[in-house]
C-alpha cells in the first residue's frame, strides 16, 4: 500500500527482532535476494501462502508424531519415522515434519465432479480435501493384528472399469481387501469402501476414523456412532454411513492414546471428543469362524461447494477418444490410467493434481490440455481454455502466479494450438485476450541496453524448478511460440496487420535470444543452453528443453538441442531419469519425457530407454507423483499424483505414433522395433483416431517377418508430405494418395 512507506515500520521491525535476540530479518532477507537477479516480483505470494499452509502443518506434524509413535500412523510416517528403513530422514534441526519419501496417492471420482477422494499406498481413504481419513483393520480372538499401514508388502492395483483402488494386504492368518471407488447416487456422489474382511477362529473388521492423511495431521474433535450403529456423526454431522450396524463400538482422546491401543477394550463408547483435535473411533464388526465379513462404507461428497455437481459416465467422457493398442501391457495401463488421470483432472478448469496441486497454473494447463486435444478429448480442452480470458489482467498479462512471465506465451500458445489440432476458427470471446495477451509480450521485453539481459524478458520466478529469479530462456521461448501463434491466428482471422506485427515481433525476439545464446557458448565452450544468460550449466537448463519440444523453434539436429539432451543426461540422470537438484531434489518423470521427445525428434534411440525408464517408476496404479525419492522410489515432492506427468506419457504415445515437423507427418517413428518385428502375436498395433495439424488419422501396424502400417485419414486440407520413418527400418517418404507401406530393415 503507498501509504505504508510513510511509517517506519522497518524500524520498528528490526527493533522488535533484535530486542528479543532474533537475526533482523530485513537484512537477512536482502542478503538472500542478492542471490537472484533484481526483480519486481521476489517470490509469487501464492507460493509462499502454500508453503506457510504447508508448514504450518507439518510444525504440527513435529509437536504430535514423533511423541506418539505407539499410535498406527499412514504408511509414510511409519516408513519415513523408522530408522531401519531407506526412506528414513533424521529429524534433528528441522522443526516441520513433513512427507518427504512416500507422497503417493491416487485420486477417485467420477467425469466432472469436482470431489476427489485420495488413496494412499496401504488403502488409507481421505475422501475430503485435506480433511480426516478412514481405514480399515483385522483383529482376531488370539490378539493378532491387521493394520495396513504398518505392513512393508501389499497388493494395490487400479480397476480402469470403474476407476477403483483395489488393496489387498495379508498378515499371519488375517486377510483384507479394500475397494475404493466413487459412485453416482441419487443424492449425489459418494465414495465407497467396500471391505471383505476373514480370519482363522472369528475376530473383527474394524473401520478406524483417522484424525491425519497423507500429509500429516487433520484435526477431528467430535465424533458419535448414531442411527443405530449405522453411521458417524464427525463435528455434529453425518459423515460416515456402515452397511450393517456395528456390533461394537469405541473411541479415545490424544491423551488416551490411539484407538489401537484399546481395540481389547471390552467396555464400549458410543462418543469421542478431543479439546486438541485428534479424536480416534473404531466401529467393530464381527467376523465368524471361517466365514468372511463384507461390508460397504458410504461417506457422502455432497458439500456446499459441491452441491450443484453434474457428473458423466465414464462411458461417456471416453467416448471417441484418442485409443491404443500395444502388445506391452504396462505401456498399454499406464496409457490408459493417463487417460482417466486427465478426465477426472478436468472438470472445468485443469490441475495438475487432486491434493497438493488442486489450483491452476497456466504452466501446467498448457501441457495438460495439449495432451487433452491429442487424446481427442477436444471438449474438455475447449471448456479449459475457455477459463482462461477471465484470468487475464487489464494490460493483458495471463496471471495464474506472479513473475510467471510464461504465462502468455503458453496461453497463445495453446489457443492455438487448439485450432491447429480441431480445425477450428478461434473463439470470438478468446480473440480480444489474444491480442492483448501478444501485445503484453512485446511490452515485457527489457530495454535492448539492459546489461545483461538485453531485450529478454525480466527476471521472474516462472517454473520454481529453475531455481531463483533470473532472466529464464524457458521465458523467452515460450514467449517467441505465443508470438508466433498470435501471427498465425490473426493472418487465419484475415487480420494482416496484427499478423505482421506479431510476426516482426517474434522474429526480432528470436534474433536476441539467439544471439544471447551465442555468447553463452562461447563463455561454456560448448552449445548446450543454460538456463539463463547468468548461468553455467546446471540442472535448470532443463526449461531451455521447450525451445525442441514442444515449442519446435529449432530443427530437431540442432547442435544446442543435442548438446543440451547429452549433458543432462551424463551429468542430471539418477536411476535412468533425470535428477531435478533444485528444488524437487528427485527423478521427474515429466522433464525426463521431455527429453525422450527431443531425442524422439533427432530419431536418437535413447528415447526409448527413457520411456521405458519412467514407465517403471510408474506406481502400481499407474501414477507418477512430481517428482520421486531416488532411494524410497516413493514422492517427494509435490502432488503425489501428478496430471502433468499423466499429460506427457499421453504426448509421448502420440508422438511415438504421428507427430508433426514442420510441414510433414512422419509416422512411427518411436516405436519399439521388438513390437514391430514381433512374430508371435497376432493382434495388430493400433492408434486413433489421433488428431493433427493436417487431420484425423488411425494407425495400423501388422507386426512380423514382413511388418507394415497402414492409415485411414480424414485430412483438413489436401493430404499432407508423409514419412513413416520407425526405428531400425529404413525411412519411406509417402506419394500422395498411398494409405500402406510395408517396411524393411536397414
Amino acid at each position: 500500500m503507498p501509504w505504508m512507506k510513510w511509517l517506519p515500520w522497518r524500524f520498528f521491525v528490526r527493533r522488535f527482532a533484535t530486542a528479543h535476540g532474533f537475526l533482523d530479518p530485513l537484512t537477512l532477507m536482502a542478503h538472500l535476494q542478492r542471490f537472484a537477479e533484481p526483480s519486481e516480483v521476489s517470490e509469487p505470494i501464492e507460493l509462499l501462502r502454500a508453503g506457510a499452509v504447508f508448514h504450518a502443518r507439518a510444525l504440527i506434524n513435529s509437536k504430535v508424531i514423533q511423541h506418539n509413535l505407539d499410535w498406527v500412523w499412514p504408511y509414510w510416517i511409519q516408513r519415513q519415522f523408522n530408522p531401519r528403513d531407506k526412506s528414513f530422514i533424521p529429524r534433528a534441526f528441522s522443526i516441520t515434519h513433513c512427507n518427504l519419501s512416500h507422497r503417493n496417492w491416487t485420486a477417485v471420482g467420477l467425469p466432472d465432479c469436482e470431489a476427489l477422494p485420495i488413496v494412499d499406498p496401504r488403502g488409507l481413504l481421505t475422501p475430503h480435501y485435506d480433511g480426516w481419513s478412514v481405514d480399515a483393520w483385522v483383529l482376531n480372538d488370539a490378539g493378532d493384528t491387521l493394520t495396513p499401514s504398518t505392513l512393508p508388502y501389499c497388493k494395490q492395483h487400479l480397476d480402469l472399469d470403474n476407476i477403483a483402488i483395489v488393496t489387498e494386504t495379508a498378515h499371519k492368518n488375517l486377510k483384507l481387501c479394500n475397494r475404493i471407488q466413487v459412485k453416482a447416487g441419487p443424492k449425489g456422489p459418494c465414495c465407497t469402501m467396500a471391505l471383505t474382511a476373514s480370519c482363522n477362529g472369528g475376530g473383527w473388521l474394524v473401520v478406524v476414523l483417522r484424525p491425519c492423511n497423507p500429509e500429516g495431521v487433520s484435526f477431528v474433535h467430535k465424533v458419535r456412532l448414531a442411527g443405530n450403529g449405522r453411521h458417524w456423526l464427525i463435528e455434529g454431522r453425518p459423515a460416515v454411513q456402515f452397511e450393517h450396524p456395528a456390533d461394537k463400538h469405541l473411541a479415545s482422546d490424544y491423551r488416551s492414546g490411539d484407538i489401537f491401543l484399546h481395540l481389547k477394550d471390552k467396555k464400549g463408547c458410543m462418543q469421542g471428543e478431543c479439546d486438541v483435535g485428534m479424536a480416534t473411533a473404531a466401529a467393530m464388526f464381527r467376523i465368524e469362524r471361517h466365514k468372511p465379513c463384507k461390508l460397504e462404507v458410504s461417506i457422502p461428497l455432497v458439500t456446499e461447494t459441491h452441491k450443484d455437481t453434474i457428473t458423466t459416465t465414464w462411458q461417456e467422457s471416453l467416448e471417441g477418444h484418442c485409443a491404443l493398442q500395444v502388445p506391452d501391457k504396462d505401456h498399454q495401463f499406464l496409457y490408459d490410467a493417463a487417460i482417466r488421470t486427465l478426465i477426472l483432472h478436468s472438470p472445468k478448469d485443469v490441475y495438475p493434481g487432486p491434493y497438493t496441486y488442486k489450483r491452476f497454473w497456466f504452466r501446467d494447463a498448457t501441457f495438460i490440455i495439449q495432451s487433452l486435444l491429442f487424446a481427442g478429448l477436444t471438449k474438455r480442452a475447449e471448456r479449459a481454455l475457455g477459463q482462461f480470458p477471465k484470468r487475464q489482467k487489464r494490460d493483458g498479462f495471463f496471471h495464474s502466479q506472479d513473475g510467471e512471465w510464461d504465462s502468455n506465451g503458453e496461453a497463445l500458445w495453446i489457443f492455438n494450438r487448439y485450432c491447429q489440432l480441431t480445425n477450428k476458427p478461434l473463439k470470438r470471446a478468446w480473440y480480444e485476450p489474444v491480442l492483448k495477451g501478444a501485445k503484453w509480450i512485446i511490452g515485457k521485453r527489457l530495454p535492448q541496453n539492459d546489461s545483461h539481459c538485453a531485450g529478454l524478458l525480466p527476471a521472474g520466478f516462472s517454473a520454481e524448478h529453475l531455481g531463483p529469479n533470473d532472466c529464464y530462456y524457458w521465458d523467452d521461448f515460450w514467449a517467441v511460440a505465443g508470438l508466433q501463434a498470435a501471427a498465425a491466428i490473426c493472418l487465419r482471422e484475415g487480420i494482416d496487420e496484427n499478423a505482421h506485427h506479431f510476426s516482426a515481433a517474434a522474429s526480432a525476439f528470436q534474433r536476441t535470444i539467439n544471439n544471447s545464446l551465442a555468447s553463452a557458448e562461447r563463455r561454456l565452450g560448448r552449445p548446450a543452453m543454460p538456463a539463463s544468460p547468468n548461468r553455467r550449466l546446471d540442472a535448470g537448463a532443463i526449461g531451455s528443453i521447450a525451445a525442441g519440444y514442444p515449442l519446435q523453434l529449432y530443427p530437431p539436429d540442432d547442435p544446442r538441442l543435442t548438446d543440451l539432451a547429452d549433458y543432462l543426461i551424463d551429468t542430471c540422470f539418477v536411476s535412468g531419469g533425470f535428477f531435478q537438484d533444485m528444488i524437487h531434489s528427485g527423478i521427474n518423470a515429466y522433464l525426463t519425457l521431455h527429453i525422450a521427445q527431443l531425442l524422439l525428434r533427432a530419431g536418437d534411440r535413447r528415447c526409448l530407454e527413457l520411456m521405458g525408464n519412467v514407465a517403471r517408476l510408474a506406481s502400481p496404479t499407474g501414477q507418477w507423483p512430481e517428482a520421486i525419492h531416488p532411494l524410497s522410489l516413493g514422492g517427494c515432492m509435490g502432488d503425489g499424483q501428478h496430471a502433468w506427468a499423466a499429460a506427457e506419457w499421453i504426448a509421448m504415445q502420440r508422438n511415438c505414433f504421428v507427430r508433426e515437423e514442420q510441414d510433414t507427418l512422419v509416422l512411427g517413428a518411436g516405436l519399439p522395433p521388438e513390437w514391430i518385428g514381433d512374430t508371435t502375436t497376432k493382434k495388430p498395433i493400433r492408434f486413433g483416431p489421433a488428431p493433427t495439424r493436417f487431420g484425423v488419422i488411425t494407425l495400423e501396424i501388422h507386426p512380423g517377418i514382413n511388418p507394415s502400417i497402414s492409415w485411414e485419414a480424414d485430412w483438413y486440407d489436401k493430404p499432407p508430405t508423409i514419412c513413416v520413418n520407425p526405428l531400425d527400418y529404413r525411412p519411406t517418404r509417402v506419394t500422395e494418395g498411398l494409405q500402406h507401406v510395408e517396411l524393411s530393415i536397414q
